[in-house]
């Protein structure tokens, strides 16, 4: 029996997943979720951002093939069983495992459109990984957020969805200096921490649309 090769990529993709479903079952929690309810917030949160992705992509859903991603959800779970206390109750846990997520899910998504190619037998060019990027990242937290009845964090003034932009600009510079993929994407990732502690520490936001007053 041969163990399969794990890439860089899903190292990234299996952490995202840990992290993006404490954060939504963390979240459900706080909501009193029942234990159904929560796994489900929790996988929703893992597979949304992916799931649309794969779609637009015309591409299997990633996790059709592979139980992992359902498993990786049960065992945040029981994590979130475990630790609920100090979970539940502190909220930069949330921030943590959400920023963790995000940041990890951008790079896959734009690897997996790199690496992806069009009807055509063409690859996408790298503003549609970009855009695929975010959408992994950013997706599932705005899925999590209309289940548990929150107005989508992406939508509100804090520099959110923003953070896999600047992230996916960082790996496009990258990738044209020549550097490797693994390089390209730890660059990436931190990028995307680094906007997104910078923008809630220091309140960086768009400006807001105003109506007639």
């Amino acid at each position: 029996m041969t163990i399969p090769e794990i890439t860089f990529s899903q190292v990234f993709d299996f952490v995202g997943t840990l992290a993006f479903a404490i954060s939504g079952i963390r979240l459900a929690s706080a909501k009193k979720f029942d234990l159904f309810g929560a796994y489900v917030i929790g996988v929703t949160t893992a597979i949304g951002g992916g799931t649309m992705r794969d779609l637009m992509l015309d591409l299997t859903p990633f996790w059709m093939t592979n139980p992992f991603y359902l498993v990786c959800s049960a065992l945040a779970l029981l994590w979130v069983i475990a630790f609920r206390k100090l979970l539940v109750r502190q909220n930069n846990t949330w921030f943590i495992f959400d920023t963790m997520g995000l940041a990890m899910f951008t790079v896959t998504g734009i690897e997996k459109t790199l690496t992806a190619t069009t009807a055509a037998g063409t690859h996408f060019p790298f503003w549609v990984a970009i855009l695929m990027g975010t959408i992994t990242g950013a997706g599932g937290g705005v899925l999590r957020d209309v289940f548990i009845n929150e107005e989508p964090l992406i939508f509100r003034k804090e520099i959110y969805a923003l953070a896999c932009v600047v992230g996916g600009i960082a790996y496009y510079l990258c990738y044209q200096a020549g550097m490797s993929l693994i390089m390209c994407g730890i660059i990436c990732g931190i990028v995307v921490v680094v906007t997104r502690l910078l923008a809630v520490k220091y309140r960086l936001r768009l400006p807001i649309i105003k109506g007639e007053e």
